[in-house]
């Protein structure tokens, strides 16, 4: 690895910055938008944001003195220009890979990241414990939460507000505003700043007006004054600084965020307040490269490895696990009328997008508030509406509660859908959709499913939705869909029925998959029975409750083994055990799941691998598992094991 050249090959701190002459700036704001682009075409990450925050991130390390001033980012993606900005730069040719520099503030890597925030709504909090802490302990140190637009659609950030504005302590607020969080940013909140996005071509008129009477005698002058007291009316009416004061915050901007001597201008004047500010920054997500700035959808937001000559991906499409529940999503939509879609700012990720192309008006995107987002749906349930609340599985964790008390305690009909379930790659722990089947097998009345493949996605999802008693999950992980599975015998129907997708004429071991797992489970398969070990395969398709008919099974069998892709604490495995326990089958139970812990970013692959969740390391857990309980024959096991019936051929 190798540091760029030029002006930025001689920035490795924030006191190499300082040094760097005020009208040399632009030159190298444009030389970390090369940087950005070259390196983030071969790895993938978030360009969009990262473009559009160089020069505030320059003012921010220029007026600041990091890491004795603590800088915060609301969401932590936006932090690349801080990270090249102290020290990092040749860590980005490994940005987001396996023992790489991470996508997001990672505390392991730099005295200067203070959190590892990667879900939003979350600095102001950090921000306002900071400052507090610094207080009591009599340090003269700043804070600064860089905020992003979309953040603020989070009530967390209100609630953080409201505390911060009735304290005195020096805490300055950047609020970063692009219009954009993912998508466009929406709600009132992104309303009001909007209409000052539109203030500057009022202003260009207003000019014009302005230099015209200036040259007409005796009644130009007057006139414009008139004009004059026009325009403050109509920037009271449109600027943010009465909410803000409002609050009993002061409020400096709106700043032009790619001015950077304005940026000082205004973070200085923030820090010598000596109270809480909001420093108000009009930015423009994918600064500087054409491709991210004619992008409506996203700005570039977070594309995979791409072409920097034209911004165009460089993977070939494929059937993605979300597509195919958008398709069916649609579909469902044109039968049933009572259909809703629901989504927290992410409504191209997670397939709502093509819910609102047809039916726009069945479409409500809450902004990043999946809190919000989960009662609003209730809400829906109430008045006779069946929502679909399609989220990442790791935001759900957000709104447990208000899945909880406020769905499942009335019964109500809410589906969710989680995409990126399970082990999801680059963006690392806070990302990984591990948590969901642990955290959710404690919710009364609940029933979640599991597709292992393209159809059953349609499939599952479609009974779903004709539950009316309660709430549904359906989750999946990220990337492309494999091949279709076929069964080769369904035991049940509905709900309870689960998927034989393998039965050899022995039944030493029931393996039973969950979700994508079953591509792997039959590799296992195949495996064992090159060791002479009979298997049968299944799909339990919806994973809570569990099936009787797993029970069934098991009692077939002389070992029964799980495996899955979230935790292994109070996860399907978990579930297993005890509902065989509960029927009391005396069946030894081994579970292989994701360990609890935050694992490391990286493919999917990799860290599957990393974790011996492959097909070579469950196939060689599983025959020392069968071989124990055959070793076992005189011990409470393997008697009962041996004493248990042989299916019927």
């Amino acid at each position: 690895m190798t540091s760029p050249d030029g002006l930025l090959g001689s920035v490795h701190s924030p006191a190499d910055l300082r040094r760097v002459p005020a009208d040399r700036l632009p030159e190298l704001a444009s030389q970390i938008r090369e940087f950005l682009v070259t390196k983030v075409a071969k790895t993938g990450g978030h360009l969009g944001p990262n473009l559009g925050v160089v020069e505030l991130t320059l003012a921010l390390h220029r007026v600041f003195d990091s890491p004795d001033d603590r800088i915060l980012f609301d969401t932590g993606h936006q932090a690349y220009v801080h990270k090249m900005l102290t020290g990092r730069q040749p860590g980005f040719d490994s940005l987001r890979q396996r023992d790489g520099l991470s996508g997001y503030p990672c505390r392991a890597e730099s005295e200067h990241d203070t959190i590892e925030n990667s879900h939003a709504s979350t600095a102001l909090s950090y921000a306002d414990g900071l400052a507090k802490a610094y207080a009591l302990k009599g340090e003269r140190r700043h804070v600064v939460a860089v905020v992003g637009d979309g953040a603020l659609t989070g009530g967390m950030c209100w609630e953080a507000l409201n505390n911060i504005a009735a304290s005195d302590r020096p805490l300055v607020i950047v609020v970063n505003d692009n219009g954009r969080s993912y998508s466009p940013t929406i709600g009132g909140l992104a309303s009001h700043l909007a209409s000052l996005r539109l203030s500057p071509g009022y202003e260009r008129v207003l000019e014009r007006v302005k230099d015209s009477l200036s040259r007409t005698p005796l009644v130009g002058p007057p006139a414009y004054e008139v004009l004059h007291a026009v325009k403050k009316g109509l920037k009271d009416a449109l600027a943010p600084q009465p909410m803000f004061e409002d609050l009993g915050l002061k409020y400096v901007g709106p700043v032009d965020g790619h001015d950077i001597l304005a940026l000082e201008s205004a973070l200085v004047k923030a820090k010598r307040f000596g109270g809480p500010v909001i420093v108000h920054a009009m930015t423009q997500k994918g600064r500087g490269y054409q491709p991210a700035e004619t992008d409506a959808a996203d700005r570039l937001h977070g594309p995979g490895a791409f072409d920097p000559e034209t911004g165009r991906p460089l993977a070939k499409p494929s059937a993605k696990w979300t597509s195919a529940f958008a398709a069916e999503l649609v579909k469902v939509a044109g039968e049933r009328s009572d259909i809703v879609g629901i989504t927290a700012a992410m409504a191209g990720p997670t397939g709502i997008e093509k819910l609102r192309e047809v039916y726009p008006d069945r479409v409500f995107d809450v902004g990043i508030a999946e809190q919000h987002a989960v009662t609003s749906a209730a809400g829906l349930a109430l008045g006779g509406m069946h929502p679909v609340v399609a989220l990442y599985s790791t935001f759900l964790n957000r709104a447990f509660d208000q899945l909880l008390l406020d769905v499942a305690l009335h019964e109500l009909p809410v589906t969710f859908v989680l995409d990126r379930a399970g082990i999801t790659g680059p963006d690392g722990p806070s990302h990984y959709g591990i948590w969901d089947t642990s955290i959710l097998g404690v919710v009364p009345g609940l029933r979640l499913a599991a597709p292992r493949d393209g159809a059953r996605v349609a499939e599952e999802f479609r009974e779903a939705v004709a539950v009316d008693d309660g709430p549904t999950v359906v989750r999946f992980p990220t990337g492309s869909l494999p091949a279709e599975l076929p069964a080769v015998e369904r035991l049940g129907d509905g709900i309870g029925a689960i998927d034989v997708l393998r039965r050899d004429a022995r039944a030493d071991v029931l393996l039973v998959a969950v979700g994508s797992f079953a591509h792997l489970a039959m590799d296992v398969a195949e495996r064992l029975a090159g060791q002479g070990y009979g298997v049968t395969v299944v799909d339990p398709r919806w994973v809570r409750p569990v099936s009787p008919r797993i029970v069934d099974l098991a009692t077939e069998h002389r070992l029964v083994v799980t495996v899955e892709d979230g935790v292994r604490a109070g996860g399907f495995g978990t579930a297993v055990v005890q509902a065989l326990s509960d029927a009391e089958v005396p069946v030894p139970v081994r579970d292989i799941a994701v360990p609890v812990g935050f694992h490391p970013q990286g493919t999917r692959a990799e860290i599957l691998a990393a974790l011996g969740l492959t097909a070579q390391d469950v196939a060689r857990q599983v025959t020392g598992w069968i071989a124990g309980v055959d070793s076992d024959h005189a011990g409470t096991v393997g008697a009962a094991a041996g004493q248990l019936r042989r299916p019927a051929r």
